[in-house]
């Protein structure tokens, strides 16, 4: 006899008797999201309004998973639970014991020489030869995968002109300095993260020259208590410039990840970045192809919209280290945007930087 499989109408049927704060249910309110069934493993997003309301819906999420797991013929459920619009905003300054707020800067010239961030074991750069490859969700989601695996990890937002990663991390209070110099990190899923974005207004635009640049990356490695950490991941803006050249003379790198789709006008730009960091003398420790594949959210179908096999024929090519392929899902989208990472969560989605993560630590230790 074929084995019994669960069907969509039986999830959201017992979806659809789950009550939900404010009255409704799951299904009724139209919380449930990018529900797919794969033979039986059953994914779903529950996606509620506000980080806040994430928390608070953590008891509905439990209650989910288990009425779906009771369902014949399912054998695993992962709910990924995200948030669709940004927590309430606290005050704008941290204050001090003394009642006024430090003046904290940022920006400026750097320090001239070589700089060093104390208790930190490696640094590793994340870029890409071009923007929209999905470099900051990688970033986001290994420093968090390379957490749960038992790392102490920092990551410092360094695209500063578009700086995300407090959006993606679920952090929107601004750090607090005790005395106007130390910053100190706020941490979200077990990493410590700093970025520009945290202490400026959501709309206000960075209009900075390469010295300023320079200067506020500077700043985010040196400046913030980072204590000891294994890593630190830093998300670098796209293409070859400034932010770059800084990380790269200044710091002491372990090593670059470059991060491209599979089409070939990413390639084209994926091979300049290698090059870049060939040139500056920073060991390229593999690539990483995202978007490899589209899963539909509402039947599972896989499709290669962007290639296939680009990057990890480029990377042989080139001699070095194929990461891993990471799929397009709606699931990776909507937990970037509500500040839940997908490789904070045990759902299939999250699997390949958890594989990508446990990879990286063998090839470093």
């Amino acid at each position: 006899m074929p084995p019994i499989l669960p069907t969509r109408d039986a999830v959201l049927g017992v979806l659809g008797k789950i009550a939900v704060p404010g009255g409704g249910d799951l299904v009724s309110r139209d919380l449930v999201r990018a529900l797919i069934l794969d033979q039986g493993n059953v994914r779903f997003v529950i996606e509620v309004a506000t980080p806040d309301d994430a928390r608070a819906m953590a008891p509905i999420r439990d209650a989910a998973e288990r009425a779906v797991s009771g369902l014949p013929g399912v054998e695993k459920v992962s709910v990924a639970m995200t948030a669709h619009g940004p927590a309430a905003k606290s005050a704008p300054k941290p204050v001090a014991p003394g009642g006024e707020a430090p003046s904290l800067k940022i920006g400026g010239h750097p320090k001239p020489g070589p700089s060093t961030v104390p208790g930190v074991k490696r640094i590793i750069a994340v870029g890409s030869g071009k923007g929209g490859v999905g470099k900051s969700t990688v970033s986001a989601n290994l420093a968090v995968a390379l957490a749960r695996e038992g790392w102490r990890v920092g990551l410092v937002d360094a695209d500063i002109y578009g700086p995300s990663q407090g959006r993606m991390m679920g952090v929107s209070k601004r750090p607090s300095s005790p005395d106007g110099k130390t910053i100190i990190p706020p941490v979200a899923h077990g990493v410590r993260m700093i970025s520009l974005g945290l202490m400026m207004a959501e709309d206000e635009a960075v209009i900075w020259r390469g010295p300023m640049l320079m200067g506020a990356l500077q700043q985010l490695m040196t400046q913030v208590a980072w204590g000891d950490l294994d890593v630190l991941i830093v998300d670098m803006p796209p293409g070859t410039g400034d932010v770059q050249l800084t990380l790269c003379q200044k710091f002491d790198l372990t090593g670059a990840i470059v991060v491209s789709t599979p089409q070939d006008v990413a390639l084209m730009d994926a091979r300049k970045a290698l090059k870049a960091f060939e040139t500056l003398k920073t060991p390229v420790l593999g690539l990483v192809e995202n978007m490899s594949t589209y899963i539909c959210p509402k039947c599972g179908h896989e499709d290669h919209i962007f290639g296939d096999g680009g990057v990890r024929r480029e990377a042989e090519k080139q001699g070095v280290a194929f990461l891993g392929s990471l799929p397009l899902t709606l699931e990776v989208r909507l937990s970037g945007d509500g500040g839940v990472p997908v490789a904070a969560t045990d759902s299939a989605a999250g699997a390949a930087y958890r594989t990508m993560a446990r990879g990286l630590i063998e090839a470093l230790t």
